[in-house]
């Protein structure tokens, strides 16, 4: 599974006891998420961001539990992608090339344009696109 950043801050900086299940699957090797550079690389950017106010050590500590339970992939799969449709945001789109390259079942979001790509069925055949409460009904 994919995680989006806006989950990733739900489960890794604010702990939302509403998804800890969500946290403890994903942590004892239940589900496995995926990631990539560029995903990565945006939730530790996110995490800079001085509307959270974290301090470098929370910063840290949010990363490296992440890290800790994530597959991360380097580089992109050989032979040809499946296409995908465009996000309106195009910051989004590195989750959905993610989620198709790493084989994902499923991309995990809060973000709108996500799920609205979700609910027009486009990515029959390749991933499902759920949000974090959807999730926590398949366990």
């Amino acid at each position: 599974m994919v995680l989006d950043t806006n989950v990733l801050v739900s489960l890794y900086v604010f702990a939302d006891s509403r998804f800890a299940p969500l946290r403890a699957r994903i942590e004892g090797g239940g589900w496995q998420a995926i990631t990539n550079e560029a995903c990565f690389g945006e939730f530790r950017r996110v995490l800079g961001y001085s509307l959270f106010a974290l301090s470098d050590e929370r910063q840290q500590g949010a990363l490296a539990a992440y890290s800790a339970s994530v597959t991360h992939l380097a580089g992109t799969p050989p032979g040809a992608a499946a296409a995908l449709p465009r996000c309106r945001d195009r910051d989004d789109q590195k989750f959905l090339e993610l989620a198709r390259d790493g084989a994902a079942d499923w991309l995990l979001t809060a973000d709108k344009a996500l799920l609205r790509l979700a609910r027009r069925d486009r990515l029959r055949g390749l991933f499902r696109i759920l949000s974090p409460e959807m999730a926590l009904t398949e366990m």
